[in-house]
């Protein structure tokens, strides 16, 4: 973690980039362990409606995460769930030339119950897209990994996900939006699904989600709603992984933008049943 910053307007590799994002969500992750299973109550508030909730661990994470990036890429904007956006540069009108989109803890309603599905999710963007990407499971010590180029890795090691892309025996990841009519709308699809696949999931975890759905531990994963630094990291680890990642196009005002990560056979099977 040592060394000076960078100089402004000179971009490290991907891989110099993933070194920093694995060293700000260890970071967050250690802190979050430490508060695991002991979140009070009057630490917690509510955000965009009662079931959305947000812990002061969350917010304790994301500063541990900026505070890595603010020492070690200094002229980076930051967007991150907890603090918003940050311009990251010295002087007003600046452009920064990285974006680090970062979840200090996807799975809060998880981590205040004492339910082990959670992590820390830190990616760096640039015009073109992803550059580099972690996520973080603090609880199994798993730390999954991406970069532009090459293959994803689970600490360290190539990832090899087996192929599985029936969609009769597909095990399928979801999540629901925090807005109970659009949950309603989530349910029906859900039900639809059901039938024709092995089964669903729905584990508490976008981030999670798309790591896992990199790793092969879930076949495939959709969900409507969800937010960049929900899926800015997971997203490169499926598309690095080789598998299909594609828009779900919203439907008027009441069914948002989504996202589909599955081999490319189940892509195209899933693609009609959850659009």
């Amino acid at each position: 973690m040592g060394g000076p910053p960078p100089a402004r307007g000179v971009s490290s590799s991907p891989g110099e980039l993933r070194v920093v994002a694995a060293d700000a969500a260890r970071a967050a992750g250690a802190l979050l362990l430490q508060r695991f299973g002991a979140a009070e109550a009057e630490d917690v508030r509510t955000k965009s409606t009662p079931t959305d909730p947000v812990s002061e661990a969350d917010l304790a994470a994301e500063r541990a995460i900026r505070e890595i990036l603010g020492a070690r890429r200094p002229g980076d904007a930051i967007l991150g769930e907890e603090g918003g956006q940050s311009a990251g540069a010295d002087t007003p009108g600046d452009s920064p030339e990285l974006r680090w989109i970062v979840d200090p803890l996807d799975g809060t309603v998880n981590y205040l119950y004492g339910i082990g599905q959670w992590c820390v999710s830190v990616a760096v963007h640039d015009d073109d897209g992803a550059l580099a990407g972690v996520v973080y499971d603090p609880l199994r010590d798993e730390l999954f990994a991406a970069e532009r180029d090459g293959v994803p890795t689970l600490n360290g090691q190539p990832l090899e996900r087996p192929v599985r892309d029936e969609l009769a025996t597909a095990l399928v990841a979801t999540g629901f939006s925090y807005d109970a009519a659009e949950r309603e709308r989530q349910a029906a699809v859900v039900g639809a699904l059901l039938p024709r696949v092995r089964d669903v999931r729905r584990l508490g975890s976008a981030a999670l989600d798309l790591a896992w759905t990199a790793a092969g531990r879930v076949d495939a994963y959709y969900e409507r709603g969800g937010k960049p630094w929900d899926v800015a990291a997971g997203s490169l680890l499926c598309e690095r992984a080789g598998l299909a990642v594609r828009r779900i196009e919203p439907r008027g005002d009441h069914e948002p933008l989504g996202l589909l990560a599955a081999p490319a056979a189940l892509a195209d099977a899933l693609e009609p049943l959850v659009t």
